[in-house]
């Protein structure tokens, strides 16, 4: 069973404003995307229909709390964590680690909690239990990762192996920092 998820993304020009800072409103972005790809690793879609489901996950809160900004071509590492899992509702909590700069320094962490909810017959929506196809691959993270996230040590490590991840694919060298 899953609990975290950790997905690299760079800052890209249009994700940035005037100040030439990543626009805060792109931090949810980023947590969907992080999001889209945690199911993905399961085999599963965020658009659970795909599966066979007659449920969605609609966003019931979202929260972001910013300590840095993030600028144009930032590798950024979006660390997913799933800090509870209710009946009918999944609570995600994302911390955002900027990758380029030594040592790789939090900028941001953020929350969303989604609900299961079933259509009704006149088209609104209704929680539901979490189906068991999504509900037994996902678990809560321990409390003291949730707690402490991932420690310097851990984010070098990441760092150190997605560079030599990206020497051995080749063109994608010239990208890392």
């Amino acid at each position: 069973m899953a609990y975290e998820f950790k997905l690299l993304r760079r800052v890209e020009f249009s994700d940035t404003d005037l100040a030439g800072i990543m626009h805060f409103s792109n931090f949810f972005r980023f947590m969907e995307a992080a999001e889209t790809a945690f199911l993905r690793s399961l085999g599963l879609s965020v658009v659970l229909s795909r599966a066979g489901l007659d449920v969605c996950l609609p966003r019931v809160h979202a929260e972001c709390d910013y300590s840095a900004p993030l600028h144009f071509e930032d590798e950024v590492l979006i660390h997913l964590l799933v800090e509870r899992k209710g009946e009918r509702t999944l609570t995600y909590q994302f911390r955002f680690i900027r990758q380029n700069g030594s040592p790789p320094r939090e900028v941001a962490r953020g929350r969303i909690v989604a609900v299961c909810a079933g259509r009704k017959g006149n088209g609104s929506l209704k929680a539901v239990p979490l189906p068991a196809l999504l509900a037994d691959k996902i678990k809560a993270a321990p409390a003291g990762l949730l707690e402490n996230g991932l420690s310097l040590v851990q984010l070098q490590n990441f760092r150190s192996k997605r560079i030599k991840a990206s020497r051995v694919r080749g063109p994608a060298e010239g990208l890392t920092s």
